[in-house]
């Protein structure tokens, strides 16, 4: 495997998150206040991750980040319940509502309906959903994200080094990879976005997509990386949650290059993930709370992009060179003063 350095270079969008691992959850499955004290304020927040857990590196775990910083500054307390299966989220979701929680987060997509089911038995109980538009039920407000912006400077990025000849480890192949969790729009605004930055800086790439159907599989996410990866894949993208993680072990292991997600993901393989796509949960987790906290809750759909910082990419890691960063930044600047637009959709088959 190749040796790489992992000092990092200019920022190319910097966003501030917080990384490492998600808050352990106890015995009960909940986590408490973390400074152990009593809260400042007499509000409430519960916060339900899907199957993927807290420990996925991703969404759920900023979801969490942006829960203990509203603990921190905002006074509030707040628990956390771990979902193990689907199966969990209604009752889940019940549980806090029942308990007086002044607002209950679903963290995800895959929560819609559950969302829709418990939210009108509980009027008086503000929701956030993450990832899912839901804007008929007025005790719901929904946090979503331009991914493919995102999604487009990594995939430029990653051509753009395709083509280079000069950096080490890259095969004369031509050959990107794309894991995603499960086929659903927050996966693929992500992917569509990569393979419109890909077409844009190297148009004769190929690009393989292909999905591990959990986002909690790592060995599974392990699996379909080795896949692409035999397949002559030197960079690999991976939108698959806590199934990303098998992933990027399995990037490591080839000694190969890994794009992580959501979160700043360097820290999970520091010589091997060179750049992450971000999505700011835990800001738009944290400002839903400040807002309900102040009687400012807003129902409906709230956009989060490069323009407000709700979406970036990290900072990059040494690998990638300068002259590479300095493109990127500068369609970053496009995308965000209107001149490049990003489409969320994949394209046709």
């Amino acid at each position: 495997m190749r040796r790489m350095a992992t000092t990092t270079t200019a920022a190319i969008l910097l966003m501030g998150f917080v990384t490492g691992c998600g808050v352990a959850a106890n015995k009960a499955g909940t986590t408490e206040n973390a400074a152990g004290g009593a809260p400042k304020v007499n509000f409430k927040v519960g916060l339900v991750t899907d199957s993927g857990g807290l420990n996925d590196h991703g969404f759920n775990h900023l979801s969490d980040v942006g829960l203990e910083k509203a603990k921190q500054e905002l006074g509030v307390s707040g628990s956390v319940v771990e979902s193990k299966s689907e199966s969990d989220y209604v009752p889940n979701l019940q549980r806090f509502a029942q308990q007086g929680y002044n607002l209950v987060i679903a963290v995800g997509y895959l929560m819609d309906e559950a969302v829709k089911q418990v939210a009108p038995q509980y009027p008086n109980t503000k929701f956030l959903i993450i990832d899912d538009p839901i804007t008929d039920i007025n005790n719901v407000t929904s946090a979503m994200f331009k991914t493919e912006q995102c999604g487009y400077l990594v995939g430029a990025l990653a051509g753009l080094m395709e083509k280079r000849s000069d950096i080490q480890g890259l095969n004369p192949q031509n050959v990107l990879g794309v894991v995603g969790g499960q086929k659903i729009p927050p996966v693929d605004s992500y992917i569509a976005g990569f393979l419109q930055g890909v077409k844009k800086t190297d148009p004769d790439a190929q690009v393989i997509v292909k999905y591990v159907n959990s986002f909690n599989d790592q060995a599974g996410g392990s699996q379909v990386a080795q896949t692409e990866i035999a397949g002559g894949a030197d960079i690999v993208f991976q939108v698959a949650g806590g199934s990303g993680i098998g992933v990027i072990n399995a990037a490591k292991s080839a000694g190969v290059f890994a794009i992580g997600v959501d979160a700043d993901q360097n820290y999970v393989a520091p010589n091997t993930v060179i750049v992450s796509a971000l999505k700011g949960v835990d800001t738009a987790t944290y400002d839903v709370i400040k807002d309900t906290l102040n009687n400012q809750f807003k129902p409906g759909v709230q956009d989060f992009d490069l323009a407000n910082n709700g979406v970036g990419i990290s900072k990059t890691t040494s690998v990638v060179p300068a002259d590479i960063v300095n493109q990127v930044n500068d369609l970053a600047n496009q995308i965000k003063n209107g001149s490049l637009t990003v489409s969320d959709q994949l394209p046709k088959s």
